[in-house]
């Protein structure tokens, strides 16, 4: 009980549950426009589900996610894939909530999910990890921190979608932004980000741009196609 009362330890802490708090955001906004597709009696399970696999994910890329991240061109494919997860989301969306509404599958919303939190979880891990400063017993309090707040998150995001469908549009352009700012912060393009540390934030922007304009342009031919 020695380390309950090291100031140490409370602010160590105190900034894990700051990180989850800001980090855990964009991986709720995945989960919730994933589940979002299904019968309203399968939402609740496909965040369970969806929730409690990424928390997995996430104990297992504590172990790696440094040297994962050191790897050259591996945040370039997990932005790409980012922004295709974002296109493919938006474009699912039916602006039709009547009967003709088709539902998607929990297997395909998990999945989703799973691919999604991969590639978004990496640098949340890195900062609890960082936070926790080789402390195993706050590492397992930021683990079993994040599964509320992003189970809470998804389910309010939820919510918040049915009730104003412009934020799925801004919860794709966010998860295009962020795959913007992986693909620039890849290893490889270092040297290019150090001498133009503008290319962050444009990339970030171009892929929010690139998600929401693809995403409603799929959209458009489906529902074109669909009459």
């Amino acid at each position: 009980m020695e380390i309950l009362q090291s100031t140490d330890f409370w602010l160590g802490l105190l900034k894990i549950v700051w990180i989850n708090i800001i980090l855990s955001g964009d991986n709720a906004v995945v989960i919730a426009m994933a589940a979002r597709s299904l019968p309203p009696a399968q939402q609740k399970k496909a965040v369970l589900f969806g929730s409690g696999a990424a928390v997995v994910l996430r104990i297992v890329l504590t172990v790696v996610a440094a040297k994962l991240l050191a790897l050259p061109y591996l945040q370039i494919i997990g932005g790409m894939l980012l922004l295709w997860i974002g296109m493919q989301l938006l474009s699912e969306d039916d602006e039709d909530d009547g009967e003709s509404k088709e539902y998607g599958s929990m297997t395909a919303a998990v999945r989703t999910i799973l691919l999604a939190d991969l590639v978004m979880s990496l640098d949340n891990v890195i900062a609890v990890a960082a936070a926790a400063q080789g402390s195993m017993v706050l590492l397992i309090l930021g683990l079993a921190i994040s599964i509320p707040l992003v189970i809470f998150g998804s389910t309010l995001m939820i919510k918040l979608m049915e009730r104003f469908p412009i934020i799925v549009m801004l919860g794709a352009a966010l998860i295009g932004w962020v795959g913007g700012e992986t693909i620039v912060s890849d290893v490889a393009l270092r040297d290019v980000l150090a001498a133009n540390p503008w290319l962050h934030y444009a990339a970030a922007a171009a892929g929010a741009v690139f998600v929401v304009a693809a995403g409603r342009l799929m959209q458009r031919r489906a529902h074109a196609a669909a009459h």
